[in-house]
């Protein structure tokens, strides 16, 4: 019997997982955007009727909602990336994670207050 030598792992191995997410998430907020130049074009731009007329549609608050997750976990992958790479203190990195966290959370929180929240 052949014994071969153990496979050492080294690293997270993110970066499969990190490219893949960060171009599926590039493709989605894309679309977005495409979506808000054909309506931009179609009513000749995007006046305060236009914008309350669309986000008076579940449709499109659920559309954005979707675009602001996907640029939420964009961003997370950049940071986490460019802080695993370059923050070499682990406390700093550690911090520099949990901010970037907690910032992020916010900002979903602040998304959904705007698209639900009060008039």
């Amino acid at each position: 019997m052949v014994s071969r030598p153990l496979r050492q792992t080294v690293g997270a191995h993110y970066g499969w997982i990190g490219f893949l997410a960060q171009r599926i998430t590039a493709v989605a907020m894309t679309v977005y955007v495409i979506v808000l130049l054909a309506i931009a074009l179609w009513h000749g731009g995007i006046d305060h009727a236009v914008w309350t007329g669309l986000f008076a549609s579940g449709g499109f608050r659920l559309l954005t909602f979707l675009f602001m997750l996907a640029l939420l976990y964009h961003a997370w992958i950049g940071v986490r990336d460019i802080a695993m790479d370059y923050v070499k203190p682990v406390g700093v990195r550690l911090a520099v994670h949990v901010v970037t966290i907690a910032l992020l959370l916010a900002y979903l929180g602040w998304t959904i207050e705007i698209l639900w929240g009060r008039p």
